[in-house]
């Protein structure tokens, strides 16, 4: 450490020769901090997607990736290699928006070969070859990443002139300096969860656990745990154990049940089998908290005696009901109850909080992707699920892609003016593009009651705006958020039943789904549902909406009667419901006409519909042949 001493300055060549270091050591000091408008820390998936808008906009940003490569947590996880997220590479469509519904790999970009379905041929891939995905992704895009960068002492400095008031100052493990006026999260959640239990030290995490089967050959195994990957390892040794049992503080929760990719998957669940046909291996529920592991010669114990000790010397095992499910001693007990996000990169001042209950892993954010606490931090990916936790994908690639693409526009605006991107046209137009998106849309479809297409009517019904996967929970900002002012609008959202989902619902019922219009708003499965607005909705109509509804009550509210196919393009079953909704909400007639009867109702009538009068009237529009005609006419809807 350099030692300072005061010294008196006895001549002008010493005066002279102290300010110039001053001025070195100044020069050094401000030459040393790195600055970019936009800093995203973690270079997976997350990160690359929205280092991708980023260059895209040609935005001065940089991605700081701490490990050698992108995307490093899938050079662990998940520990057995298999991924869960489908890689439907068929679908009979050659539509890239709608083939991207069932594609839950692929990041979005406008090179056509990175798709996933070119790097693996298995529904259920290889975490390897994910890894080589991520990896072309960024080298082929050229994203920015500086890589062997940890990312420490992030914190906010004050400054006036800045947007948010402050700019984010950090260093990494060199002691290299960093400035940004935006800081973007995307470091996923991978800090194990490791609960306050006495004993927890004589259990091994699922992150360093042996996969070898014949560890535990003949073993009897407790896991701790009631996610994927609880259910990955027990599905890896259970033909080579005495038993497995697993505990979790809740039920099983199927994802075919709850309609929710992050609950247990069907790829992962045979030892339920082997539970409900009692072969030994049994699922029970109890709280964490109550429990303590006790070892004695080589075995674990679990108690729920608070008065309980055992070591090595004693005699005598812990005390228990003779009944209790988990009296006997385990050879081996392996803890795998997730992941949380590590906030240990920042200080004090700057850390984001925590959410609550169910959120309490991830960050305290807003509907917006924005930190509740600091102003200019955003979360993008896997940490940004606390908004959606439990209701839609926004934890995983096939969500978080999207709501990337909206936190993107959100910043544009607020950063670089950039209003949201829209299109406007005749309202004659909307039926058939609302009929597009509800039928080929993959934002809207895979961030389903989160996202949604926001159409603003204009010049009194006559014209449309039309707002593409907009965070729906922030209505009541919309202007604010898209730079376009808005009063009478219309949201787009896809949506499950109310109350079909759940893991206690029997959702194979005989009675689960119904294919009559006039029965659309008991409909089970994803569809479309309509909410029209006089008026945007407040903050407060937002905050006091009921448990069960997605949106405060809107003034017309119009449900697309699900479909098997999720193809809502039959004409009396889709088609005309939705066009008699929007004529009730606009007032006036939707139909497309030819030019016979548009000439017709001009000379016989005051007022033509819109389309005569923008298309007809104007010297345009098509004529229709007498056969053609007389059919229309008979089957008008």
């Amino acid at each position: 450490m350099k030692m300072w001493h005061c010294t008196t300055l006895t001549s002008p060549v010493q005066v002279f020769r102290f300010l110039l270091l001053i001025l070195h050591i100044l020069l050094t000091h401000e030459q040393s901090m790195v600055y970019h408008d936009y800093c995203i820390i973690g270079a997976g998936p997350a990160g690359l997607q929205m280092g991708y808008f980023l260059k895209t906009a040609a935005r001065d940003y940089i991605i700081y990736e701490k490990s050698n490569m992108t995307g490093s947590f899938f050079q662990l996880y998940p520990r057995h290699r298999t991924l869960i997220s489908l890689n439907k590479r068929h679908t009979g469509q050659t539509n890239k928006e709608f083939n991207l519904r069932h594609d839950w790999n692929s990041l979005l970009s406008d090179d056509e070969s990175l798709l996933f379905r070119h790097y693996s041929k298995k529904m259920f891939p290889h975490a390897n070859d994910f890894l080589r995905y991520v990896n072309d992704f960024q080298q082929r895009l050229n994203i920015s990443v500086q890589f062997k960068t940890e990312i420490r002492n992030l914190s906010s400095v004050r400054n006036e002139s800045a947007p948010d008031g402050h700019h984010f100052t950090m260093e990494d493990q060199n002691h290299q300096q960093y400035m940004c006026r935006t800081m973007v999260l995307a470091t996923g959640i991978a800090k194990p969860v490791i609960p306050n239990v006495p004993g927890m030290e004589y259990a091994d995490g699922y992150e360093d656990v042996s996969l070898d089967p014949e560890d535990y050959e003949g073993k009897t195994v407790l896991i701790l745990g009631r996610g994927n990957s609880a259910f990955e390892m027990a599905d890896s040794i259970y033909g080579s154990t005495n038993l497995i049992h697993m505990v979790g503080r809740s039920r099983v929760r199927l994802s075919w049940a709850t309609h929710y990719v992050g609950d247990l998957r069907a790829i992962n669940n045979n030892i339920l089998d082997t539970y409900m046909l009692k072969s030994l291996d049994g699922i029970l529920e109890a709280a964490l908290g109550e429990i303590k592991i006790i070892k004695k010669n080589d075995k674990l114990w679990i108690s729920v005696d608070e008065e309980s000790e055992l070591d090595e010397a004693d005699e005598e095992v812990p005390s228990q009901l003779d009944n209790f499910a988990l009296r006997e001693p385990y050879d081996k007990i392996i803890r795998c109850l997730g992941f949380s996000f590590d906030d240990s990169l920042f200080t004090n001042s700057t850390a984001p909080g925590f959410g609550k209950g169910r959120s309490k892993k991830f960050p305290l954010i807003d509907f917006d992707y924005e930190s509740k606490r600091v102003p200019g931090m955003f979360f993008a990916g896997t940490i940004s699920h606390s908004v959606d936790h439990r209701k839609s994908a926004g934890g995983f690639i096939h969500g978080f892609r999207y709501t990337a693409r909206a936190l993107h526009h959100m910043m544009e605006y607020k950063y670089e003016g950039v209003t949201w991107p829209s299109m406007t046209a005749s309202t004659t137009q909307l039926m058939n593009h609302l009929l597009r998106r509800m039928n080929e849309a993959s934002g809207i479809y895979q961030m389903f009651s989160i996202l949604g297409d926001v159409i603003v009517l204009r010049n009194n019904g006559r014209e449309f705006e039309y707002f593409e996967e907009f965070p729906i929970y922030m209505l009541h900002r919309f202007p604010a958020l898209t730079g376009k002012p808005a009063e009478s609008i219309i949201v787009l959202n896809m949506q499950y039943g109310t109350n079909f989902s759940g893991p206690g619902n029997d959702i194979f019922r005989l009675d689960r789904a119904t294919g009559e219009p006039s029965d659309a708003h008991n409909s089970n499965f994803l569809h479309p549902v309509l909410y029209h607005y006089d008026q945007l909705p407040t903050e407060q109509m937002m905050k006091t909406r009921r448990r069960y509804e997605i949106l405060p009550r809107p003034k017309a509210l119009h449900h697309v009667v699900e479909d098997f196919l999720t193809n809502w393009d039959a004409p009396i079953s889709h088609i005309l419901p939705l066009r008699r909704f929007l004529e009730n909400v606009l007032g006036f007639d939707m139909r497309l006409f030819f030019s016979q009867s548009c000439l017709q109702m001009a000379m016989t009538y005051s007022t033509v519909p819109l389309s005569c009068e923008h298309h007809f009237l104007n010297g345009q529009g098509l004529t229709a042949t007498e056969h053609f005609l007389d059919t229309m006419h008979s089957n008008a809807f």
